[in-house]
């Protein structure tokens, strides 16, 4: 998602966004929510401080309303995007390999164990904490890998696996190491992934066809994919603002658990960091090393924050909290690691 300004603010130069050739409020309104886009470091501090004030100042028990709303402004943008027909392609095994071991082998378990050490007494605070390591993938992974110089055909196939791999995995994860502590049901997981994942995933990529049979795939590419990354960004915002809003009042007798929870994610994503580094350095060519390394660290905040609400109600709230700041952790750290890929893995190829 981070992505999305560049992406975008091409497309307004060349002309080919219409929102953004023409003059008018429909052009301000794209601006605007472009803008926020490029800028979800500060956007999402932003939009949890409101959701504090918010929740301080007002009755909070009717925002469970958006929630669904607001997952599918999250969810559904994204898919439209996804080729699922690149999981056909071949020539990239080893990374693919490499990379879902470590998505489903290594962090998850390490955000397990991260979970236990700092929340043994907040069972919701480790749910949130698992749900952040457990669901790899996102836009990010392709936008960083990208921008870095990275394998991008590898990266595009590692988002539509790890997308699919994700979702028949959380509910196995979350019932066997979580479900003595909080109160999972399998069946209902997947349900909630049906919901959240698959259904927009299906509305995606029937937009998809629709627009490319209606347009084209080059008019698609240039003129109706960028359009949708942004709005994905609102419906995070919006989540972000709805989980602060509902802690609102326990943070306040304590604003020190901010902290406390940054400290875990910041320990999960350094973990990761470096075990991509040296096992790229080791085994991989530039390129798919720096695949790897977004394959793995960019995690899908946006499905696991909406499952964090689905899932377990109000009490899904402190997960909810979590998965936010992970949110202003994963963009920072990638906006730093993007400058240190040349020193770690070589400059890139002319």
């Amino acid at each position: 998602m981070s992505s999305a300004l560049s992406i975008t603010s091409s497309c307004c130069a060349t002309g080919c966004w219409p929102g953004c050739a023409r003059p008018g409020s429909k052009g301000r309104v794209m601006q605007l929510i472009r803008l926020v886009t490029g800028n979800l470091v500060r956007a999402i501090p932003v939009a949890m401080l409101a959701g504090l004030l918010f929740g301080l100042l007002m009755p909070t028990g009717w925002l469970r309303s958006l929630i669904v709303p607001l997952t599918f402004l999250m969810v559904y943008p994204m898919m439209v995007g996804l080729k699922i027909s690149q999981l056909a392609e071949r020539g990239d095994g080893r990374v693919q390999l490499l990379t879902q071991a470590i998505n489903f082998g290594v962090i998850p378990f390490v955000a397990y164990g991260l979970g236990l050490l700092f929340f043994p007494d907040r069972p919701y605070a480790a749910v949130g904490l698992l749900l952040a390591g457990l669901l790899p993938t996102s836009g990010m992974t392709i936008s960083w890998t990208g921008m870095a110089g990275g394998n991008l055909p590898a990266a595009i196939k590692m988002t539509v696996l790890g997308l699919i791999l994700g979702s028949l995995a959380a509910p196995l994860y979350l019932s066997a190491l979580l479900g003595a502590r909080v109160p999972v049901d399998p069946v209902g997981v997947f349900r909630q992934i049906v919901i959240i994942v698959l259904l927009p995933l299906l509305a995606g990529q029937l937009t998809r066809l629709l627009l490319i049979r209606r347009s084209g795939l080059a008019a698609f590419q240039k003129e109706w994919a960028p359009r949708f990354p942004p709005f994905s960004t609102l419906g995070v915002l919006g989540i972000a603002f709805v989980a602060i809003a509902m802690q609102a009042r326990t943070l306040a007798q304590n604003p020190a658990d901010i902290l406390w929870l940054l400290i875990p994610l910041i320990l999960l994503y350094a973990v990761n960091y470096v075990l991509a580094a040296v096992l790229g350095r080791r085994l991989l060519s530039r390129g798919d090393a720096v695949a790897l390394t977004y394959g793995t660290v960019m995690r899908n905040l946006s499905i696991a924050l909406a499952l964090a609400m689905n899932l377990f109600g109000a009490r899904g709230a402190e997960a909810a909290l979590l998965i936010a700041l992970a949110y202003v952790v994963q963009v920072q750290s990638a906006a730093w690691s993007v400058r240190l890929v040349d020193r770690v893995f070589g400059a890139r190829q002319a």
